[in-house]
């Protein structure tokens, strides 16, 4: 429109993927927050036979007063909250988006795709809106699910700030060359299994760490009906970290406290190999320690609108420049919370984000092997404004930014 935002979807690759809005940007900083844990808890499940309401109808958007819900606890001083949320489409699902209440325009960017109609999950950093409240817009009608591992608070001696680390894999259930408890055997459905994440030494995590910053693919002997994570020590929680009823290798990332022992237990509904990997922890306040600032939902690049619009393989070149976006995070982030989707032309085995400048680690962001829209939270290490990108098979690639972190 005049005012240049974008609205509508684009059609590309035999599904719907919603595109961006351009923000005003101005020059006064957002307010900084710091990691507050919570025990893993449901807090929405619209379900009827599950005591909801019932689905959100496709074209709508419903609100849910998180402090409100669930029973968990939510205290109304959070200011943005580390969700994971699940749908359960009545058919196919084009996306679904999470913002703020309050804000009268609806960001067009995507929390997740679920174009197939499959149960999906997708973690999220959504700021609290109006009354601690977060909008959840679909483009058709769908059950959700909302957990929540934690939530962003004002900067106090009790909140824990955020510390990234190079990219890197914690453990592979596949491979025998991961410290103890870290490697095979994979994971036995209906069995609960403790991951000693601190036993990763390379990866540099320290006793400190109250909470990590994770990145579970799963590998499914078959269809995994869910697969939940909680930290060791306390009892198992109702809710689910992903989700894979057709069995694909498929990815979420998820913030988790550490339990005992800097430990995270695992339960699997089914037999699968798991593979772990590792973008921060959050610890006390210290050097090197950052806090999360939220900006307006803004879509940083959509590969489909740059030049011809060709898909890419391989490293994508040149890296995408977050800072000089229309987005225009500041020079002092540290690191990025995206919302990754690719849009493949093929079966595309991995995507991998990581700071720009330095060696493409041995992890991955997402998975699509079968060729389907897919998306993920990633949070990317920056040092100068850019981010690389690889892809193992020909895709298009968007990146929605919801918030940084910074000194």
């Amino acid at each position: 429109d005049a005012a240049g935002n974008l609205y509508g979807t684009t059609y590309s690759g035999g599904a719907f993927v919603s595109y961006g809005t351009v923000f005003e940007i101005t020059n006064t900083p957002p307010a900084a927050y710091q990691f507050v844990t919570v025990t893993p808890c449901r807090l929405v499940d619209t379900r009827p036979d599950h005591g909801g309401s019932g689905p959100i109808q496709g074209g709508t958007f419903q609100t849910f007063p998180i402090p409100q819900e669930g029973g968990c606890n939510i205290p109304a001083t959070a200011a943005a909250y580390s969700l994971n949320v699940s749908v359960v489409p009545l058919g196919g699902l084009g996306y679904l988006t999470m913002w703020p209440a309050g804000v009268d325009l609806r960001p067009l960017v995507s929390t997740l795709n679920s174009v197939d109609g499959r149960i999906k999950a997708s973690a999220a950093i959504v700021p609290a809106g109006t009354n601690g409240a977060v909008n959840i817009y679909v483009t058709n009608t769908t059950n959700v699910i909302l957990d929540i591992n934690g939530y962003f608070a004002p900067v106090s001696s009790s909140t824990l700030a955020f510390y990234p680390l190079t990219p890197c894999r914690v453990a592979d259930t596949r491979h025998s060359i991961y410290p103890p408890g870290l490697g095979p055997p994979y994971l036995t459905g209906h069995t609960e299994r403790q991951f000693p994440i601190l036993n990763a030494t390379s990866c540099n995590i320290p006793p400190s760490a109250a909470a990590y910053s994770l990145n579970f693919s799963v590998v499914p002997h078959g269809g995994l009906g869910f697969l939940t994570v909680w930290p060791t020590g306390q009892s198992q929680p109702l809710v689910s970290t992903l989700n894979d009823l057709p069995g694909t290798i498929i990815a979420n990332a998820a913030i988790v406290p550490a339990g005992t022992g800097g430990e995270v237990s695992v339960y699997p509904s089914s037999d699968t190999d798991l593979v772990i990997d590792i973008n921060g922890y959050f610890a006390p306040a210290g050097t090197g320690g950052l806090s999360l600032y939220p900006v307006p939902p803004c879509r940083v690049i959509d590969t489909r609108k740059i030049g011809s619009g060709q898909p890419f393989s391989g490293t994508l070149s040149p890296p995408v420049d977050v800072e000089g976006s229309v987005c225009g995070p500041p020079a002092t982030a540290q690191a990025y919370v995206f919302g990754a989707a690719v849009v493949p032309t093929g079966a595309l085995g991995y995507l991998t984000l990581w700071a720009d400048g330095a060696t493409q680690p041995l992890v991955s962001t997402l998975n699509a092997l079968d060729g389907s829209i897919s998306s993920n939270m990633a949070i990317v290490p920056t040092t100068n404004g850019k981010v690389d990108a690889y892809a193992s098979g020909i895709t298009q690639l968007v990146l929605d930014i919801s918030s940084y972190f910074a000194p």
